[in-house]
């Protein structure tokens, strides 16, 4: 399938967000090859959760625009993003803890669809990420690897393009993470999609990644392939000090 070559899947130009006096985004910009997976990587308190909330309605930019398939999507609520086909997890869990983990798969499903498809989509995930077994297992019962698995798997239920991942890696043992990159990659490589990863596992990063973004007091401090990342002076900077 085609990678997209030279393609902009996402631009990101100039985002904003102040809380106060405290510049979480200020003035970010990045642009996502299509059919690529990114990172995005910096320091604690960077702006790397506020920018994926950002683009994706969780919270509104104070200004700036984010460019989807050539339509400005800043501004939107959360479920009109979902709608364009960009869906997300998030660093701590939100599944439903009650719901079996069938019952969480069909709880993301679109309403554009028959709960037939619904139902057949959601089994075909539940395989996919080896959660079957589980089907009717509650939600909060699931060893927290299991519930990322699970929240990965209901970010796909839409069949999304573009796919944020946050902080992926964190808390999750080595079998399980090894399955779930390896899945990340099928659908880069084998369905086309563009994922962006938020991470602070720099293994995870500087090994799956293509492109890499630096982000530091919610400015972009650098950008580029992994190994240019890691001989950056800026990044090693912001990470180590001088």
């Amino acid at each position: 399938m085609s990678n997209g070559a030279g393609e902009i899947a996402l631009s990101v130009r100039d985002l904003k967000k102040h809380f106060g006096g405290i510049k979480a985004v200020d003035g970010c910009s990045f642009e996502l090859p299509k059919g690529r997976i990114s990172g995005l990587i910096g320091p604690n308190g960077s702006g790397k959760t506020t920018t994926f909330n950002l683009l994706t309605g969780v919270l509104a930019a104070d200004s700036g625009s984010v460019i989807y398939n050539g339509e400005n999507i800043s501004g939107l609520r959360p479920y009109q993003i979902f709608n364009r086909g960009i869906s997300r997890t998030f660093q701590i869990t939100r599944i439903y803890r009650e719901m079996t983990v069938f019952e969480n798969m069909l709880s993301a499903s679109s309403m554009r669809v028959s709960e037939r498809e619904a139902r057949t989509r959601a089994e075909e995930l539940m395989e996919f990420v080896t959660l079957t077994k589980l089907r009717g297992e509650y939600g909060g019962n699931l060893s927290y690897g299991q519930q990322k698995l699970l929240e990965f798997a209901r970010a796909l239920m839409t069949d999304p393009d573009l796919i944020l991942l946050d902080e992926p890696a964190a808390g999750v043992n080595r079998t399980l993470l090894q399955n779930l990159l390896e899945h990340i990659h099928y659908l880069q490589e084998d369905l086309g999609k563009t994922i962006l990863i938020v991470e602070h596992d720099m293994n995870v990063i500087m090994n799956h990644c293509e492109k890499i973004f630096v982000m530091d007091y919610g400015v972009k401090i650098a950008e580029g392939l992994p190994e240019e990342i890691q001989n950056n002076e800026h990044v090693i900077e912001a990470y180590f000090g001088h």
